[in-house]
């Protein structure tokens, strides 16, 4: 089979042109902290840029965030069209809910209220009756798995916005850091950390488009087999992991945490989320699910390549004292999570250099702060 060649730039997102504008509308967002003085509430300056911002309202800290599921449910339609009869859209309704908490975890927050926002090209997307109430059905279910209510959402139909036939899966939440001591920001970070990563379900919610992309050239597309005899398009589509469980238990056993990153678009780039200036090795790679195996091979892509894009089999990065990471390999088996003590945070420029892979990441390739 002919191999094709394509570029995440091309057929998905270009950070080298978003990120400096994610960078230009958090300065202007920081003039707007002043508007909420009279209430008494504060804002932890700390948080702008993390994956959550949190607010101080004296007694606790409250923390809020929001995301999306990108591409992920146009893979489902593609699998339900070549006449798959699985609850996809369940999936999605727990992917899109994982994509939102896991970020607010990030900054020490309990998940309190997850709310929908689902965008329409029309009405006529609520004529399957059986794809909406699964969407609903997972939504719940996403909800119950992070400890957190469903509290509402809304549903606009954006006729010539968004296609007739497709509609865009996001949300918000807000949660909780209490006590206090449990917040956390990347000034507690530092040298000598250890860094464990845990395993992801595979692909999860970034690059998408450029899976969907491969699949438009492959003979087969989403039908395509991978060695485990598994369609492509239902690997693609496997739930996200949801991490609530894990962070709650790090702070029941003490776990002395110094950083949380969780692990979506830029790949393992996003170990140097914080700004700090610091050098991420990691000595220990954890294996990959077969469809990046698959992606790479079909796709041309080099291994930089992969490791710059996609989570490669993990997808939460855990900072923690060294005398602290083998607790956090026990509470993730607890939770029924592989995870492995990979790598330790040196002095250094700031940069994540995979030793095992020969590959490093300059700083330079991420700054979204």
């Amino acid at each position: 089979m002919k191999q094709v060649s394509i570029t995440y730039a091309s057929v998905g997102d270009n950070y080298k042109e978003k990120d400096p504008l994610k960078v230009f509308t958090q300065k202007k967002a920081k003039s707007t902290r002043s508007a909420i003085r009279d209430t008494g509430v504060i804002e932890v300056t700390a948080s702008r840029g993390e994956s959550a911002y949190v607010i101080d309202l004296g007694q606790y800290y409250l923390a809020s965030t929001q995301e999306g599921l990108g591409t992920k449910n146009l893979i489902a339609d593609a699998m339900m069209a070549l006449g798959g009869k699985k609850p996809y859209y369940e999936a999605m309704g727990i992917d899109t809910v994982a994509t939102i908490v896991n970020d607010l975890i990030t900054v020490g927050a309990r998940p309190l209220v997850v709310n929908a926002h689902w965008s329409l090209g029309s009405n006529d997307w609520f004529s399957d009756k059986k794809k909406f109430k699964d969407l609903v059905k997972g939504w719940t279910k996403g909800c119950l798995m992070a400890g957190a209510v469903y509290g509402g959402g809304e549903t606009p139909t954006l006729q010539g916005i968004v296609n007739p036939t497709a509609i865009e899966l996001s949300g918000s939440a807000v949660g909780i850091i209490r006590p206090k001591k449990r917040l956390i920001v990347e000034e507690n970070l530092k040298v000598g950390d250890a860094i464990v990563l845990i395993e992801s379900s595979g692909i999860h919610t970034n690059g998408l488009s450029m899976a969907r992309s491969l699949a438009s050239k492959l003979p087969k597309g989403y039908k395509m087999k991978l060695p485990s005899g598994k369609f492509f398009g239902d690997a693609l589509l496997t739930p996200s992991h949801i991490y609530v469980k894990l962070v709650e238990q790090l702070f029941l056993k003490r776990v002395d945490i110094h950083y949380l990153s969780h692990i979506t678009g830029h790949g393992w780039r996003k170990i140097m989320r914080a700004k700090k200036v610091f050098t991420y090795r990691i000595y220990t790679v954890p294996p990959v699910q077969e469809e990046f195996t698959f992606i790479q091979k079909h796709g041309s892509l080099s291994t930089k390549d992969m490791y710059g894009i996609f989570n490669m089999g993990t997808a939460f990065a855990c900072f923690v004292s060294p005398k602290d990471a083998e607790t956090v390999v026990k509470a993730a088996a607890s939770c029924s999570l592989k995870s492995f003590v990979a790598g330790v945070v040196e002095h250094g420029s700031r940069k994540v250099v995979i030793e095992p892979l020969g590959i490093t990441f300059e700083g330079s390739s991420f700054a979204v702060k």
